[in-house]
């Protein structure tokens, strides 16, 4: 069992607070991601969880012992860095292996491990060569064979990915839910690219300034946002997010987006939704239908609208459209030729 809980956890550098008193549980073999912009807290709690960095404030726990005087050598946990963090003097090999050799394995369980992991990540060719002789992907791909030969309890990642090119990525994303399945340990994954969280998480934390804005599966924060910030972050490209003020005319409450674009509320509104509040609409890029898709929807959602600048993706495309003076994002499936104007 791998659980982990943080309780009220603050951390100031100075007099500077960089993470307001969070509480949160990291459930035994979950796959749980913090995401969140530059500069949000996510690596600070990552490195706090390591025992890289001291807390201010508050309690973390593994397995319901407190942890926060406990050595980080000490905790049952393999940490991956976005800057590789390997010995430059060892070969790849050897830098995998560190860890095991201080645990005393026995070498031919050593070379096991070792060239299993090797062989998943690819770097089965370069075991001999010294990190200096290696590109940036795959130093980065030997610091995380260092984590994954140890078989640890508790994986952290600190964007492990970011480093790498865009079809390494992809590769390395799949490899790594991979690894969860086989070695059912508790991971806990920092990142910038909510494409990364949506993909590989059981569960997601989106950050901003050193607060949770929301947690929860990724299709849950997807569809049902807590708030404008997670709405604009989650998603590529992000929810539509358009001021608006509610009027009402005969057929009932509407969205009044400026003087030429009036839509109706397709939905009941919540208590409290009232004519004259000013609201923010917010709707994915994927909710709009083009052309010969309206058919079967109300009059009053048909907009006329003009397109900017076309985005082709092969299986879909983005348009950004002007909408009676209006800004959206729109996406169409399939692969269909859409031009400016």
């Amino acid at each position: 069992m791998a659980e982990v809980v943080l309780k009220g956890v603050v951390k100031r550098f100075g007099k500077v607070e960089v993470v307001h008193g969070v509480d949160l549980e990291f459930h035994d073999k979950e796959f749980i991601v913090l995401v969140g912009p530059s500069g949000c807290g996510k690596s600070t709690i990552l490195r706090m969880i390591a025992g890289l960095e001291k807390i201010t404030k508050g309690d973390i726990f593994i397995d319901e012992v407190l942890i926060n005087d406990v050595a980080p050598k000490d905790r049952g946990i393999a940490m991956v860095f976005q800057n590789y963090a390997l010995y430059p003097h060892m070969n790849v090999f050897n830098n995998m292996s560190f860890g095991l050799k201080l645990s005393k394995k026995p070498m031919e369980e050593i070379k096991q491990r070792v060239q299993e992991v090797a062989e998943i990540l690819e770097l089965d060719d370069y075991l001999q060569r010294k990190p200096h002789e290696l590109s940036g992907g795959q130093r980065q791909r030997v610091a995380m064979g260092r984590a994954m030969v140890r078989k640890p309890s508790i994986f952290l990642f600190d964007e492990p990915l970011s480093n790498l090119d865009a079809k390494l990525r992809t590769q390395m994303r799949t490899e790594i839910k991979l690894l969860h399945q086989k070695v059912q340990s508790t991971i806990i994954y920092v990142t910038h690219d909510q494409v990364e969280a949506m993909t590989l998480a059981d569960r997601i934390v989106v950050m901003n300034n050193g607060f949770i804005e929301q947690v929860g599966k990724p299709i849950e924060i997807f569809e049902r946002p807590a708030n404008t910030f997670v709405a604009g972050f989650i998603g590529s490209p992000p929810m539509n997010l358009v001021p608006a003020k509610l009027t009402m005319v005969d057929t009932g409450l509407h969205l009044e987006f400026n003087e030429k674009l009036r839509v109706p509320i397709p939905e009941k509104p919540d208590a409290g939704i009232r004519e004259g509040m000013d609201v923010v609409m917010g709707n994915r890029t994927e909710d709009f239908a083009i052309d010969n898709e309206v058919n079967g929807f109300p009059e009053g959602w048909k907009v006329e609208g003009t397109v900017k600048v076309v985005e082709p993706l092969g299986g879909e495309t983005n348009m950004h459209m002007d909408m009676q003076g209006v800004r959206f994002i729109a996406r169409s499936e399939g692969r269909r030729i859409i031009r400016v104007g």
